[in-house]
């Protein structure tokens, strides 16, 4: 069992970090840290000496004031430092540097500076470190303006803005569960006072930005005017589309009603519109009966409600808001599961619910991407 504790903790990368860690409590136990432990020294006293390993991200990337973002990320660093030496710790520190080290910026400048500082460290107190220069992280939950252009164009292509191309270069781009894989591989694998100061980590798409932004607007055009899913097939395309719901203000957009046809013989609905593949499946469920309490990682998924009344539940992980949503059979309505939300769908009604289930992969018992929590 590794004890990993991550500065920048409720940060983008931070949170699908600490969440992914807690998929996996046989090989990793979560050290809780809060922003405060940085303007606390005995709380960050008390941090540092609990953990193994230490996944160093909390950094400014943005102010109006350069200055202030080389000497905020430059102190981050130096309180870690004084806190290990203070407690006679040697966690193995993992470094969150950015392929802007190449660049004449503060923020660039700050993280090779910051790198060089903990390598020092590591060194000096026969510590393990690593030092991991990463490219442009996209994924849900990103802050638009602030983490990357992806989230940018998703936050303005689901709130009725209108995106545009600046500069039209090509952008490296790594999805954030990529990259969390490459931290817990690290963290798992480094050997005792090892000294990987520069570790380069590989981007795992290129695309210009203007082909980015129409990739995502037909999205969009697809999913809001026909509730259309493009073709998951490809890794990229299923990352890039699983950021891009989780931009919608599901509140509003949910659920969404189907076109039920009508005649002498009897009723007909369209239920999921798909350019890829997946697994398509029928339930019936009983009244009161909830079925559900989990979440997925990578699995897109549809619930579409033909028959009956039911409730379906959405919570995000790591989080206390429930969105709550009212079906009814008699006009079919679908609601869509996006990835980190555990979700649930219950029976409110006198009879049975049908429901017809898609889901983006065939199921596989040996890596079923299904972990259980309740809403």
């Amino acid at each position: 069992m590794i004890r990993v504790g991550i500065t920048g903790q409720a940060g983008f990368i931070g949170t699908h970090l600490f969440n992914t860690l807690g998929l996996y409590p046989d090989r990793f136990e979560r050290v809780p840290f809060e922003d405060e432990f940085f303007s606390n020294q005995k709380q960050l006293e008390r941090f540092v000496s609990q953990c193994d390993a230490i996944v160093h991200l909390a950094a400014l990337n943005r102010h109006n004031d350069p200055d202030v973002i080389y000497n905020t990320n430059i102190s981050l660093v130096q309180a870690l430092i004084n806190a290990c030496k203070k407690t006679n710790s040697t966690p193995h520190v993992l470094f969150s540097s950015s392929t802007q080290e190449e660049r004449d910026n503060p923020y660039g400048k700050s993280k090779h500076e910051g790198r060089l500082m903990l390598e020092r460290w590591a060194k000096e107190n026969n510590a393990c470190f690593s030092g991991l220069v990463i490219p442009n992280v996209f994924g849900p939950f990103g802050r638009p303006y602030y983490n990357s252009v992806v989230a940018t164009f998703c936050h303005q292509l689901t709130h009725g803005e209108e995106p545009h191309v600046e500069t039209d270069s090509e952008v490296n781009l790594i999805y954030v569960s990529e990259l969390v894989n490459v931290f817990m591989e690290r963290i798992e694998r480094a050997t005792q006072a090892e000294i990987q100061p520069r570790i380069t980590v590989p981007h795992t798409a290129t695309v210009t930005v203007s082909s980015l932004l129409k990739k995502l607007t037909d999205f969009k055009n697809g999913y809001f005017l026909h509730g259309t899913f493009p073709n998951l097939s490809d890794t990229f395309t299923r990352n890039l589309f699983n950021t891009f719901v989780c931009y919608i203000n599901h509140e509003d957009f949910y659920p969404r009603m189907l076109d039920l046809k009508t005649d002498n013989r009897g009723s007909f609905v369209e239920t999921v519109k798909l350019s890829s593949g997946g697994q398509v499946s029928f339930s019936t469920t009983h009244p009161g009966i909830t079925r559900g309490n989990h979440f997925h990682t990578r699995k897109a998924e549809r619930f579409a409600v033909i028959k009956g009344k039911a409730t379906i539940e959405l919570r995000q992980i790591g989080t206390n808001s429930k969105l709550t949503f009212e079906l009814d059979g008699s006009r079919p309505s679908y609601v869509d599961m996006p990835i980190w939300f555990t979700h649930n769908i219950t029976n409110v009604g006198t009879d049975d619910v049908y429901t017809i289930f898609w889901i983006s992969e065939h199921f596989d018992p040996n890596d079923s991407d299904t972990f259980f929590e309740k809403v």
